[in-house]
C-alpha cells in the first residue's frame, strides 16, 4: 500500500508515523507514506495557499487550485482520494477494514476555516473522526492511517485483530495480565483454570456484557446468532449479572 499525505504541516505527521508500529511497518514496507507539503503547489513567489472567504466572515479558506495541482500530482491508477472534514461519513472500523484493501490512498489535511467546496468535487471521499472541531485535518488523518495500516497482512499479530474492539461490532471483552491481584482485586478463575472452551464462552458473555452497558446502540445496529441471543436475554433479566465480580484467583 502507497498513502500520500497533503497538509500544511508536515511535522505533525512525520512523528506519530515514524515511531511504535506505524515505523515498523514502513521499515519493512508494508506500507510505503509520504508526507507533502501543500504549499510546493502554492501560488505566487510566496506561495499562498489560502484566502479570504467570500461574503465575509472569519478565518481564511483553502484555494482549490493548490489541493488540485497536489492531486494531480500524486493521484495514480486506483487511487482514492480522501477528505478529512467534519461533515464526512463518521470513520469506523469497517471503513478502516475496507480501505486496507485498496492500493494507494491519498489524504487531504483541511486548515484554517476550511476547504473552498469545489474542492470536493476532486476527492472520492470524505471522512470525519467524530462529532467535534480540531485545528486541523493531521490529527484525523493520523487516526485513519493508524486504524488502516494495521490490518495490514503482517502489521501485526493476527489474532490481534480478530476479537478486538468492534471487529464483530461488539466492544472487546476484559483483558488482564499479572499480577494476579492488585490492590485487592484479583480475576476471573476461568481465565487460570485451562479450560479453553470456558474461557471463549466467558469471553463471548463478557463482550456482549460490556457493549450493553456501554454501547447499546452497537447492539441495536447488528443481528444476533441464537447463542448471542440467548446470553443477551440472560443479562437483561433481573439478577443476569451474577459472576459478574472478580473471584481473587491466582
Amino acid at each position: 500500500m502507497r498513502i500520500d499525505l497533503v497538509t500544511l504541516f508536515p511535522a505533525m505527521l512525520e512523528g506519530p508515523l515514524s515511531g511504535s508500529i506505524p515505523g515498523r511497518i514502513r521499515e519493512q514496507g508494508l506500507a510505503e507514506i509520504h508526507v507533502h507539503d501543500l504549499r510546493q503547489w502554492g501560488l505566487g513567489r510566496h506561495r499562498s495557499v489560502d484566502d479570504a472567504p467570500y461574503g465575509g466572515g472569519a478565518g481564511m479558506v483553502l484555494r482549490p487550485e493548490p489541493v488540485a495541482a497536489a492531486l494531480d500530482a500524486l493521484r495514480g491508477p486506483g487511487s482514492t482520494v480522501i477528505l478529512l472534514d467534519p461533515s464526512g461519513e463518521v470513520f469506523g472500523q469497517a471503513r478502516a477494514v475496507e480501505l486496507a484493501t485498496r492500493p494507494h490512498l491519498v489524504l487531504v489535511c483541511p486548515r484554517y476555516e476550511g476547504v473552498d467546496d469545489r474542492i470536493r468535487d476532486l476527492v472520492d471521499l470524505e471522512l470525519s473522526i467524530g462529532d467535534y472541531v480540531l485545528t486541523g485535518g493531521e490529527l484525523p488523518a493520523l487516526v485513519v492511517v493508524d486504524a488502516v495500516i494495521r490490518l495490514l497482512p503482517g502489521a501485526i499479530d493476527d489474532a490481534s485483530t480478530v476479537e478486538e474492539s468492534f471487529s464483530d461490532g461488539l466492544l472487546e471483552y476484559p483483558q488482564y495480565t499479572r499480577p494476579a491481584t492488585f490492590r485487592g482485586r484479583g480475576i476471573p478463575a476461568v481465565l487460570t483454570g485451562g479450560n479453553h472452551e470456558a474461557v471463549r464462552r466467558w469471553r463471548q458473555e463478557e463482550s456482549l456484557r460490556r457493549t450493553l452497558e456501554r454501547r447499546p446502540d452497537l447492539l441495536a445496529s447488528r443481528p444476533h446468532r441464537a447463542d448471542e441471543r440467548r446470553i443477551l436475554d440472560a443479562l437483561d433479566a433481573p439478577g443476569g449479572d451474577q459472576g459478574r465480580g472478580d473471584t481473587g484467583a491466582g
